[in-house]
């Protein structure tokens, strides 16, 4: 199926000729029929002399209706350009070609209308003269008479050589459906229509409505009153939707691919200043401060701070799923007459704080082709999940970049990265020579790393730095303790073998050298194992404690845990609470205890549930 909307001056047979083409009624109320004027969008199609199906979008030509208008034309690739022979180039045939000419249309057919009424071939020139101008360019043109039925055969022929010119829908699109319509069918339930300008829908695909986020399923499906298994674009299509109601849906919202879009209400963007000549003597080029953003089918109040000379960042009254390269157009509040295309830079743009920011982004603004291409967004972000890429429309693996736990990154940042975490572990063991390594985590919050995941890699790719439980020395092997200490935590560890439930006081530690910077190195290198601070064990002490105490009957009180272990209070109290955070042990009441099964003691096949 292809999709053409209509466009031109109220009065100037749009309607007739949609109903002299299809037999089909486009104006869908009864006030519309009574004062014989298009107010909202009307849905027609029919079979083309070729056998493609042709659905047409009928837009109001009245300027009180302008919004509607664009609300129509903004999804569809292609127009019917309707000129009057006896009403010639109006107001709204101007206003209409800015809009085209502003979405960046580039397929269309020029029908001069009413043929019988007057001669055609002023009307005719002067708006293929006009036409030109536009991103319409050179198209074809031809005079009809919906009354008498001159030209309309040419016309379907017309018509179908456009339809061919049309390039062909990528199916494999992430799916963005613009709502025109919301209502409710009785027995079934909500339902929506738009024009489905790429990918695909089937019936049970859960997708997202935007932008309140919330998941629905497509319970039924239609294109063109026919019900479909699978929607192919370009189609109009009707869903059938389960989980919402119709009250929580409006023109301009969008049915999308979860997880594939993701709303923004600040964007960068390119603005394309018309070619066409001066509409009047107010018409002016000058910058734009408030506008009308109109994408699809949605219509968004929006501010507009200039960047450079044709760059901008604009701030949406509310959000829209946005993507690199979507084209859309701004209606100036101030001149209602004035369009300006738009073209999505970056949707996620950064926040503009420091004095000097906005020329800083203004030339980076600047040198952005706003076409999605994967390499060129991490080479200028420094750093992207393969997620974020096809959040910003530019899915795909790029070029020349380092690829680590599961991130792409410019190698300029991953230099610039690995330059700071060197320069980090040289500070630490400078100002800390007992204690020299830089923990992963203090790492990674003080370089402002997207992941701490990122640092053992980054450490081993340095010839500097060596990484050792979870902290980066500078060389290739975590310093060796002074020989005191070392000393020291042999004495120890004599001891805790005969007594492995007597900990040393903190008095003892400090006449051996051990103070809590010394006894902090000692136990993160795995020598000695803290239960709580100051009171110190053998590693394993807490998996031989479990062992023991799995013997008592259970449950058990702190007594009996002490007499078992052959310890104290001092240290059978902390040692259990030790127990119970690690999950070795759990507190069933204020007195007893029960010890816990680890994955050693599971059935085999079973450790993993």
């Amino acid at each position: 199926m292809f999709v053409i909307a209509t466009a031109g001056h109220v009065d100037h047979g749009k309607s007739t000729l949609l109903r002299a083409i299809t037999g089909m009624e486009p104006d869908r109320w009864d006030e519309e029929r009574r004062r014989e004027m298009t107010i909202d969008l009307g849905y027609v199609w029919t079979e083309l002399p070729t056998g493609e199906t042709v659905a047409f979008v009928d837009v109001p030509g009245h300027e009180r209706f302008v919004p509607n208008m664009l609300a129509g034309v903004g999804p569809v690739p292609a127009v019917l350009f309707a000129v009057a022979a006896d009403g010639g180039w109006e107001a709204q045939s101007e206003e209409h070609l800015r809009a085209i000419d502003a979405f960046g249309i580039h397929h269309g057919v020029l029908v001069v209308t009413r043929s019988d009424l007057a001669e055609p071939a002023p009307a005719l020139d002067a708006a293929r003269a006009r036409i030109a101008k536009s991103s319409l360019g050179h198209i074809e043109a031809l005079n009809v008479s919906a009354r008498t039925g001159a030209g309309m055969a040419e016309l379907l022929n017309a018509i179908s050589r456009l339809v061919r010119s049309l390039p062909p829908p990528d199916l494999d699109a992430d799916v963005r459906l613009w709502i025109d319509r919301a209502f409710t069918i009785a027995g079934a339930g909500t339902v929506v229509t738009g024009t489905l300008g790429a990918g695909m829908i089937s019936r049970g695909d859960v997708l997202e409505v935007h932008p309140a986020a919330r998941r629905v399923r497509v319970r039924a499906i239609e294109t063109i009153k026919h019900p479909v298994d699978t929607a192919r674009a370009v189609t109009r299509v009707a869903l059938n939707l389960r989980d919402v109601d119709r009250d929580e849906l409006r023109r301009g919202d969008a049915i999308v691919a979860p997880g594939r879009w993701r709303d923004t209400t600040v964007c960068d963007v390119r603005l394309v200043f018309a070619d066409l000549p001066e509409a009047g003597p107010h018409y002016s080029r000058g910058p734009v401060k408030h506008g009308t953003l109109h994408i699809g089918t949605a219509s968004v109040t929006v501010d507009i701070r200039p960047l450079g000379a044709h760059t901008a960042r604009i701030h949406l009254a509310r959000p829209l799923p946005l993507r690199i390269g979507d084209t859309a157009l701004v209606r100036d509040l101030g001149m209602r007459s004035r369009y300006i295309r738009v073209v999505v830079l970056d949707p996620y743009p950064p926040a503009l704080f420091r004095r000097g920011a906005a020329s800083a982004r203004a030339r980076i603004v600047e040198t952005m082709k706003g076409e999605p291409d994967p390499t060129d967004e991490v080479l200028r972000r420094g750093a992207l999940q393969p997620d974020e890429l096809t959040l910003l429309g530019a899915s795909g693996k790029p070029a020349g970049v380092i690829e680590a736990e599961g991130w792409y990154i410019a190698p300029e940042r991953w230099t610039q990265w690995s330059a700071w975490l060197t320069r980090l572990a040289i500070e630490r063991s400078e100002r800390e020579p007992l204690d020299p390594g830089v923990p992963f985590g203090d790492a990674a919050r003080r370089m402002g790393l997207p992941d701490a995941r990122l640092i053992p890699p980054l450490v081993a790719s340095s010839a500097e730095l060596s990484a050792h439980h979870g902290r980066i020395f500078l060389g290739e092997a975590e310093p060796a303790l002074p020989s005191h200490l070392a000393d020291a935590i042999e004495v120890i560890h004599r001891e805790l073998e005969e007594a492995p439930f007597s900990a040393p006081y903190m008095a003892r530690l400090a006449d051996m050298g051990i103070g809590e910077i010394e006894l902090r190195m000692i136990c993160r290198r795995g020598l000695l194992l803290e239960i709580s601070p100051g009171i110190v064990l053998l590693p394993e002490a807490d998996l031989q404690a479990a062992s023991l105490l799995r013997m008592l009957p259970q449950p058990f009180t702190v007594a009996e845990a002490r007499n078992a272990l052959g310890s104290s209070r001092r240290v059978t109290v902390p040692l259990l609470e030790y127990l119970d955070r690690h999950m070795l042990t759990r507190r069933i009441d204020n007195v007893h205890r029960i010890t816990l099964p680890t994955a050693a003691d599971q059935p085999a096949g079973q450790a993993h549930l």
